[in-house]
């Protein structure tokens, strides 16, 4: 499946936000995801189908001092 993901065209070799960040190298990372413009709450991450085509916003909470 073609996605844009951060501004880039990606093929997700499944069809959830969860294959879509275990793909990215980036489970148990702290993160943000929209999708289409709406936020994926993360409990839903594994549940939350993606569909051709979508548009995906991936933000990375950075912590530091």
């Amino acid at each position: 499946m073609q996605l844009q993901v951060n501004g880039k065209a990606l093929s997700l070799n499944g069809n959830t936000v969860a294959d879509l960040i275990g793909q990215m190298e980036l489970t148990g990372k702290r993160l943000a995801v929209e999708v289409n413009g709406e936020i994926i709450p993360k409990s839903t991450h594994p549940s939350f189908t993606l569909k051709e085509q979508d548009t995906i916003e991936i933000i990375h909470a950075i912590g530091g001092g």
